[in-house]
């Protein structure tokens, strides 16, 4: 399920875009500044951006080439919305780093349209297998193996294992687990991932310590054994 951010200061086009991704299936989150958005993209980092030129603290030019100068934000794709309709206006988004450039006032089909077919065109495929030490996990066969046995786990654990594997040696705060495990921001069920990862430790016997805890931030998995303070 692909997470999406929604970097609009207009409450009314927050509302039509938020409830036609989230009626498509996608996860959303909402800022109306710019600093906002900085901060969560520290936690997590999106798989596309829908970004309105005109902001109260920094216009969306200068946000896309902030995002294309970082490595660690470069490839995000991002679709800019704004009024202004001029030809240059256009042209000067996209030569800034935007991928699609859709002009206001929008169908809610176009919108649609236009994430899909970003979201396919950059879209990496993937491994079929993904291993860490001595876990593998087969996504296709829906199968886990650690330290040479076959483990079986619950869908929520197998999501839980593929998410950190996918994200080798990258610390995974809680809320952004919450997020892309299960559908939803963190709140009174905090304790949901620490149970799902304790659980999963155990299922995956001797190597279940390459789940290292983070303490205060999250959970990280890597080839070494022991926990990371």
């Amino acid at each position: 399920m692909a997470l999406i951010y929604i970097v609009e200061d207009d409450q009314s086009i927050q509302e039509i875009e938020m409830i036609a991704l989230k009626n498509s299936n996608y996860m959303v989150s909402v800022f109306d500044r710019a600093s906002s958005f900085y901060e969560q993209l520290e936690k997590i980092l999106p798989d596309l951006v829908l970004l309105d030129i005109m902001l109260p603290d920094e216009d969306g030019y200068k946000i896309v080439r902030k995002l294309r100068s970082n490595a660690r934000t470069k490839s995000i794709p991002v679709i800019m919305l704004t009024a202004k309709t001029s030809e240059m206006d256009m042209v000067r988004g996209l030569n800034d780093g935007a991928d699609d450039y859709i002009r206001k006032p929008f169908s809610v089909l176009e919108l649609l349209s236009r994430v899909h077919a970003l979201l396919r065109r950059t879209s990496v495929d993937e491994p079929r297998v993904l291993s860490v030490g001595e876990i593998s996990l087969d996504v296709e066969r829906h199968s886990v193996v650690s330290d040479g046995l076959n483990v079986t786990l619950t869908l929520k654990e197998f999501e839980l294992l593929r998410y950190l594997m996918s994200n080798e040696d990258i610390v995974l705060e809680r809320d952004a687990i919450m997020r892309k495990v299960w559908g939803m921001d963190i709140d009174w069920e905090s304790r949901t991932v620490d149970m799902h990862i304790k659980t999963l430790r155990q299922k995956l016997g001797h190597c279940g310590q390459q789940i290292h805890t983070v303490r205060g931030v999250g959970y990280l998995i890597n080839s070494n054994a022991g926990e990371k303070e």
